[in-house]
């Protein structure tokens, strides 16, 4: 075969590769491309960005005043005026015992204070009568009319009614002191409200008996009360940011039981000293007011709270949500059709919004990431409209 023949045949087998490969490559950048990524874009603005820190495990609702009342005496329960839920006034009757004895031990005690009343009142007659006589026969002994014995005889009888008088006066002390003792213990079969608040909890029963705390012991509360006016949030915060909370410090609180809201508090106390019962999860005990009175009345005690204590607050700063960022250091923009990521000086942050100091202008947009594996420098990419799904324009 001559050899020209065979460089021709050579040459057209390497075009038609060439073209072959030319087609394929065509084809992979248009008909089998894959679909581009679609990413969320939200605009670099102005903005809040705080420094803040959170608690580094649940916090809790609390009451400054909650009273988990026992009762004082034993007694069979025979009236709750209350129930769970009811607000009282301080000192209103919540529970009433049995006062058939010591309504009769109150008698006893009146009785026993008028029968010393009139043993008193007889003594000191005894005595007066017997100083009017010592008076007269002192009078007569002046004029030789009347013997120092009988004179001894009525001063010794005088002194002894004197005595008796003073004997009989103590004895009624002690009666009525006796009776405001058996007022008291009557007094004590009515369980009263200590102050004004919300009853949380009864957990007796009419017929049932209760029965006083013994010493060193504490029996189970008759009423538990609430001042709904004396809630707050106590939340353990991390040791190494002890020494940036202070008392009277913004927070922004959340509880458990009301997903989505975010309410104002204030840092009221901050503990002097770091729980160490876990070595490895030291933490600050803080306290933090609700600054809505009307919030907080709201708030169940026992309730799951986390609590966010604002360190730094700076305004109309550059910024961009903290899950647009890549690294700690960069960010992804949409540039004809293909993700760049873009290299950014930060400032402030939390776990919210960045502060950007270089790398951005105002107005420009940027990827949300939010550990998305697919999304990456390089990556053929189309903008999606975060209110409907759909594909901006």
């Amino acid at each position: 075969m001559p050899p020209a023949f065979l460089r021709s045949r050579k040459l057209l087998t390497l075009v038609v590769v060439g073209v072959l490969v030319a087609i394929g490559l065509i084809l992979r950048v248009t008909i089998f491309a894959p679909d581009p990524v679609e990413v969320r874009l939200v605009a670099v603005e102005p903005g809040i960005v705080e420094s803040t820190v959170t608690n580094s495990k649940a916090g809790t609702v609390e009451a400054r005043r909650r009273s988990r009342i026992a009762s004082e005496v034993g007694g069979r329960v025979v009236e709750i005026a209350h129930r769970e839920g009811a607000r009282v006034a301080a000192g209103e009757a919540l529970v009433r015992l049995s006062d058939v004895s010591h309504k009769a031990q109150l008698e006893l005690a009146r009785q026993g204070v008028a029968v010393a009343g009139s043993q008193r009142t007889d003594a000191c007659l005894r005595r007066d009568h017997a100083h009017r006589e010592l008076t007269r026969v002192r009078r007569l002994a002046e004029r030789d009319f009347a013997s120092i014995e009988q004179l001894d005889e009525l001063e010794y009888a005088y002194d002894s009614a004197r005595v008796a008088c003073e004997a009989a006066a103590a004895e009624l002390a002690r009666a009525k002191a006796q009776l405001a003792a058996a007022e008291a213990e009557l007094a004590k079969t009515v369980i009263t409200a200590p102050f004004e608040g919300v009853i949380a909890e009864v957990n007796v029963e009419v017929g049932e008996w209760v029965t006083p705390s013994p010493p060193l012991l504490t029996s189970p509360p008759v009423i538990d009360l609430i001042d709904p006016t004396s809630i707050y949030v106590s939340a353990p915060m991390d040791e190494v940011d002890s020494g940036r909370i202070r008392v009277g410090q913004s927070v922004k609180l959340t509880v458990d039981s009301r997903p989505g809201e975010v309410f104002a508090g204030t840092v009221e106390r901050v503990a002097p000293y770091v729980l160490d019962e876990e070595a490895q999860n030291r933490t600050l005990e803080i306290e933090v007011s609700v600054d809505s009175p009307e919030v907080a009345q709201t708030l169940l005690p026992g309730t799951s709270a986390d609590a966010e204590v604002v360190l730094e607050t700076r305004r109309d700063v550059l910024r961009v949500p903290t899950s647009a960022l890549l690294r700690d250091r960069a960010v992804l923009v949409l540039e004809e059709g293909r993700l760049r990521e873009r290299s950014v000086d930060l400032g402030l942050r939390n776990w919210q919004f960045a502060e950007v100091t270089s790398g951005l202008e105002p107005g420009e947009r940027v990827v949300e990431v939010l550990d998305r594996i697919e999304i990456e420098d390089g990556v053929r990419a189309v903008a999606v409209d975060a209110a409907d799904g759909g594909a901006s324009s």
